[in-house]
């Protein structure tokens, strides 16, 4: 049997990379036949890494069987796996995100979660000795997961583990991490063809706060003047988006990666409401600058209230 390895819907970079090194992992390493999957397309940046070290895009698949084995990596949200994921064989999950709840296998699995910045990183360790072995095109795709998800050490989320792994990658690769993370980086901010209903689900996860349920969207850009440019009818489509997904409101935070600060849009009183009871401030206006804000897990996601 192949076990299908896949991370979250609206995949990002660590959900693009990481299902390609564990399933290379235990194809060549474990003698368990594995094949990556994506649950939607890629982001411009994940798209950008999988051309720049010649990576097939995996198979993107809808839904999930009773006759799959299955290792969920990145994720343990069932609001970001299939419909089916609890028929299907789970036999492993490697995440890095705060522990959810729901899922359900038919015995006992390894679980590997840990308060690392990036789920490549975990991998990385877990292979052993065997991540010597790691083919350029892998470790150049656990690179570019580490940069993506630290937003070259930025982010909060960051631990010394996270930046001696980057590091040792690069010094292998022949690469400066300053200058490949601008190219990931530029990559990321060119959503120029994307509309407004993609951008609000391109990096999205679906939380409940105080009763209500929010899409919770982060755009990172090193331009976010071009976003932001588009802001009134990114809200106004805020609305049908909610409506489609079946959630009560969506919220865009529009990440400054080289200013490390945070615009959320502010397209009514409820996110007027909230954005003022979770980061302490004084809303006027559709939009709000949040200083020192870039991390959905560590910053955005544990101080949401009403």
């Amino acid at each position: 049997m192949t076990t299908l390895v896949f991370g979250h819907k609206s995949p990002d970079t660590d959900s693009t990379g990481s299902p390609i090194i564990w399933a290379w992992y235990l194809s060549e390493k474990l003698d368990r036949p594995a094949e990556a999957r994506l649950l939607g397309e890629p982001n411009t940046e994940a798209a950008f890494v999988l051309e720049r070290w010649n990576l097939d895009k995996p198979q993107i698949i809808e839904d999930v069987g009773a006759e799959d084995e299955v290792v969920v990596v990145d994720t343990n949200n069932l609001a970001e796996l299939p419909a089916s994921i609890n028929e299907a064989t789970v036999v492993e999950v490697i995440d890095h995100h705060l522990l959810q709840g729901g899922l359900a296998t038919t015995s006992p699995i390894n679980i590997t979660m840990r308060p690392v910045a990036c789920t490549a990183t975990i991998m990385h360790d877990l292979m052993g000795e065997a991540a010597a072995d790691m083919p350029e095109a892998i470790k150049g795709a656990m690179l570019s997961c580490i940069l993506s998800d630290t937003l070259e050490f930025r982010s909060p989320t960051t631990t010394a583990v996270d930046k001696a792994l980057a590091e040792k990658l690069a010094e292998e690769l022949g690469l400066s991490i300053p200058d490949y993370a601008a190219e990931m980086f530029a990559a990321k901010s060119d959503v120029s063809a994307f509309s407004d209903a993609e951008l609000l689900r391109m990096d999205s996860k679906e939380y409940e706060v105080g009763g209500k349920k929010f899409r919770v969207s982060v755009l990172e850009t090193t331009a976010p003047g071009v976003v932001l440019d588009r802001k009134d009818s990114l809200a106004a489509t805020m609305e049908t988006v909610a409506a489609e997904d079946g959630v009560d409101q969506v919220l865009l935070f529009v990440v400054d990666i080289l200013n490390e600060e945070a615009t959320l849009l502010v397209p009514n009183d409820l996110v007027k409401d909230l954005a003022e009871k979770s980061f302490d401030t004084s809303v006027e206006g559709d939009s709000v600058v949040l200083p020192g804000i870039v991390s959905r897990k560590k910053q955005i996601i544990p101080n949401l209230t009403l």
